[in-house]
């Protein structure tokens, strides 16, 4: 909701906007504390990697990128802010309580958006895992029975289209270009693929929340499908690894992630209350 003007600063006015109002699925309903525990997880995966991403900002490739990488990091942001204040409604706790006070236990992320930027191909392998799984994910839960995931998904699904042909198109560029390029985009495809399967596993909190949650096992073929047309047009492989333990979901994170944090919640912790 935008208030009248309240401030003029010779010829420009500034409106005075209550964050809250723009959030997807802001309706005043309450989450309860399964619903809450599951926008958690998908509040923690887009928060942390919009943290990464910003970290590419004037450090990026090309100018253009730069500018990429941002709005990438904004949209990611912004699911971020609905997800963890719809999941703040089952505890009176705010989405900046959630993002900046929490101790890296505490944080449900998956394993994969909490791998380190690396150089630009990694960034981009992660990126390209991210936004295939995440648009399954939002497209899924644009039918949930839940009305505020429902609101919250359909925006996001339209966005992370975006990321994910952002992050195809990086693909293709680096798998087709220099020697260098595709040797660096096959070794960073490499290092993700481990954290893939955390994605879609089940478990006794998603089968609680049947016909509101995604179930992440069914969003599986779909992403295979999607990832397998984007190699094959690569002349990319999937490796031989093994999947990892993960545990992100448990609170259990790599040491990254605590760096990660260290600089997201540095000015909230050290002035608790500060605006600006």
């Amino acid at each position: 909701m935008t208030h009248p003007l309240e401030a003029r600063h010779g010829d420009v006015t500034v409106d005075r906007v209550e964050l809250a109002a723009e959030l997807s699925g802001a309706d005043g309903r309450a989450s309860t504390a399964d619903v809450a525990e599951y926008a958690l997880r998908l509040g923690d995966d887009a928060l942390i990697l919009a943290q990464q991403l910003g970290e590419w900002i004037a450090r990026a490739p090309e100018l253009e990128e730069d500018m990429a990488l941002a709005n990438i990091a904004l949209d990611l942001l912004g699911h971020a802010r609905s997800l963890l204040h719809y999941a703040g409604t089952f505890d009176g706790r705010s989405e900046d309580d959630l993002a900046y006070v929490r101790d890296e236990h505490e944080f449900r992320s998956a394993w994969l958006f909490e791998q380190p930027n690396g150089d630009f191909a990694q960034t981009v392998a992660r990126g390209l895992v991210a936004s295939t799984y995440q648009f399954e994910l939002y497209t899924a839960l644009a039918a949930s029975t839940d009305p505020t995931l429902r609101a919250i998904a359909a925006k996001a699904v339209k966005e992370v289209e975006y990321h994910r042909d952002h992050a195809v198109q990086w693909t293709l560029r680096l798998a087709g270009g220099t020697d260098e390029s595709r040797r660096r985009m096959i070794r960073a495809v490499v290092d993700m693929w481990p954290y893939v399967d955390e994605l879609f596993r089940d478990d006794d909190l998603t089968d609680r929340l049947e016909g509101v949650a995604a179930r992440p096992s069914t969003l599986r073929p779909r992403f295979d499908a999607i990832i397998a047309v984007v190699f094959a047009e690569a002349e990319l492989e999937i490796p031989p690894v093994a999947p990892s333990a993960g545990g992100g979901r448990q609170g259990r994170h790599f040491s990254h992630l605590g760096a990660v944090l260290a600089e997201m919640q540095v000015l909230a912790r050290q002035h608790p209350g500060v605006t600006w």
